[in-house]
């Protein structure tokens, strides 16, 4: 078996080959896909052609799509870190991602598929028409998105001179520049298909170049899981502690309960964010959710497993103190443990392997903001510009869905270029919380309340929003430690790291209070109107449109 003192001395800087290996496979990659998207691209006239690519994909194809866009780079480089440095706690997170898209599966799927057409404001205001419902979905589906992908967008810079040893800022603002013109690319002229096919050939990739990594990690310690993870205990510094919960959620008395509010967040959350719930509508039927979501959620658990072993990997075989050293977040921890698990010598196999391993994290920062531009750009093309003009045609509201994509876009490149240099941790937080407390609350509500009334929707979906807005800038993320996002402050008013305990309540009672005070009457007409499309919503009735 391989000890720590085995493993490579240079953690921080690559081979010369693997830099060029690497450099010439996300050029080739980038172009390949590029004219993909254009091949495979609609032809703009068609509305369901672009919003939901015809519903043609298979359960296998969609299901490899829906994990792909479940698995974004903040999962792969931020919950692989959190494994690496705080050992169970870490990978209760990533077995929450897991958990999320069960409850999206057994829950929400088709529901969500029979309810809406091509965005998250078609499913909410199939019982409650009009324009007010339609705009506030697309500010909440804009708010949850943006700032996970300032955060895809914001790591690229980073994680492009970590691969390749530049330090120069101007060459990461470029990297930023680049890979987001590259996205706004794939979302407007791929349309769904497009972005399917670039989901698709990431998780393909990213599964099997980190299986592959996680065969050599467990070849080094003799196949023995427990070695690895006594290992990885030994290396961490925090001996057993390493092996159980706690190490992530500590410093205050209400560590446990962060820790289950967190987890509580991300499952929820997870679940119900825009660029997510939109895959639902690409199955051409309810069987079809079914059958694409058991193959998203096997995929997605493989992964877990994958993660696991190399997170556990990179601590034992390289040690926490110099993952936390490469990276404090410990974003680069998946990366340094697929190049660990190579040894000290290195052979073309392994490099090639390696370029993979760095192929498929350019190509998954690629393929999550290429989705949730999409998700934005469709919401704001169809639920507000389309919803101002009834009887829009379908080739206008194509090229407003494609501008939209660059009116998303460009500012977030902006943005991602000014907070490069942050711990962009809150926002990735942020995305979770406004999905769980805002987006969660609404879709349980209007699939399955009856009496639920336009004036709870509109209170769960703003009234969760800014009770999230509120106390997110007094979590322990935002301020009051090293790690946090202004180190040197402290105005943690907030003692948790997510602001669920307080804002998913919220959203729910806004919801119900909502509701309430509309009056009887009116939500009696709502039970009416519920009864109405009851049968559609649950049953899986023919959509509108099919």
């Amino acid at each position: 078996m391989t000890t720590a003192a085995q493993a490579p001395a240079g953690i921080t800087g690559f081979s010369g080959s693997s830099q060029t290996l690497s450099l010439v496979a996300f050029c080739a990659v980038a172009t390949l896909i590029l004219l993909l998207c254009v091949m495979t691209g609609p032809d703009g006239d068609d509305l369901d052609e672009f919003y939901t690519g015809y519903g043609t994909l298979s359960p296998l194809r969609n299901g490899l799509a829906i994990a792909g866009d479940y698995i974004s780079a903040a999962t792969v480089l931020g919950t692989g870190g959190v494994i690496a440095l705080c050992g169970y706690d870490g990978v209760v997170l990533a077995l929450s991602t897991t958990l999320s898209l069960l409850l999206l599966m057994f829950l929400l799927a088709e529901p969500l598929r029979n309810a809406g057409r091509f965005t998250m404001g078609d499913a909410l205001a199939r019982r409650m028409p009009g324009r007010s419902v339609r705009i506030t979905a697309c500010a909440v589906t804009i708010a949850s998105l943006l700032p996970m992908m300032l955060v895809q967008l914001a790591g690229a810079g980073q994680l492009m001179a970590f691969i390749l040893g530049f330090s120069n800022a101007s060459l990461k603002t470029g990297c930023v520049i680049g890979i987001g013109t590259l996205m706004i690319s794939y979302a407007a002229i791929g349309g769904m298909k497009g972005t399917a096919l670039i989901q698709i050939a990431k998780i393909v990739l990213l599964v099997g170049s980190g299986a592959a990594v996680a065969v050599l990690i467990l070849r080094r310690f003799d196949w023995d899981p427990g070695a690895l993870f006594t290992a990885a205990a030994r290396q961490s510094g925090a001996g057993p502690a390493f092996l159980h919960s706690g190490l992530q959620f500590t410093g205050h008395s209400g560590a446990r309960l962060d820790m289950i509010t967190s987890e509580l967040t991300i499952v929820l959350g997870g679940a119900c964010l825009p660029h997510i719930t939109m895959r639902m509508y690409t199955a051409s039927s309810a069987r079809q959710v079914r059958r694409s979501l058991s193959w998203a959620v096997s995929l997605v658990a493989l992964f877990v497993l994958v993660l696991t072993v190399v997170g556990f990997g990179a601590t034992a075989l390289v040690g926490r103190a110099a993952i936390g050293a490469a990276d404090p977040q410990g974003n680069t921890a998946y990366l340094i443990g697929s190049r660990a698990a190579f040894g000290t010598d290195v052979s073309a196999g392994e490099t090639f392997l390696f370029t993979l391993v760095t192929t498929a994290i350019f190509l998954t920062l690629l393929a999550s903001v290429a989705g949730m531009i999409l998700a934005c750009a469709n919401s704001l093309a169809h639920d507000v510009f389309a919803s101002w003009a009834r009887r829009m045609p379908a080739r206008r509201e194509i090229l407003l869905a494609r501008f939209s994509a660059l009116a998303i876009g460009a500012p977030t490149i902006l943005l991602a270029t000014l907070a490069q240099h942050h711990s962009l941790q809150p926002l990735v937080t942020l995305s979770f919380c406004l999905g769980a407390s805002a987006l969660a609350p609404a879709l349980v509500y209007g699939l399955f309340w009856r009496r639920y009334t336009r004036a709870g929707l509109m209170g769960t979906l703003i009234g969760g929003s800014l009770t999230v807005l509120l106390l997110m800038p007094g979590t322990n993320l935002v301020s009051g430690s090293p790690a946090s996002a202004f180190p040197d402050a402290d105005f943690n008013w907030f003692p948790f790291t997510t602001t669920g305990i307080v804002s998913i309540p919220a959203g729910f009672l806004f919801g119900w209070l909502g509701t309430v005070a509309s009056g009887r009457h009116r939500a009696e007409e709502q039970r009416h109107q519920y009864e109405a499309v009851e049968g559609r919503i649950l049953a899986g009735a023919v959509r509108e449109g099919d």
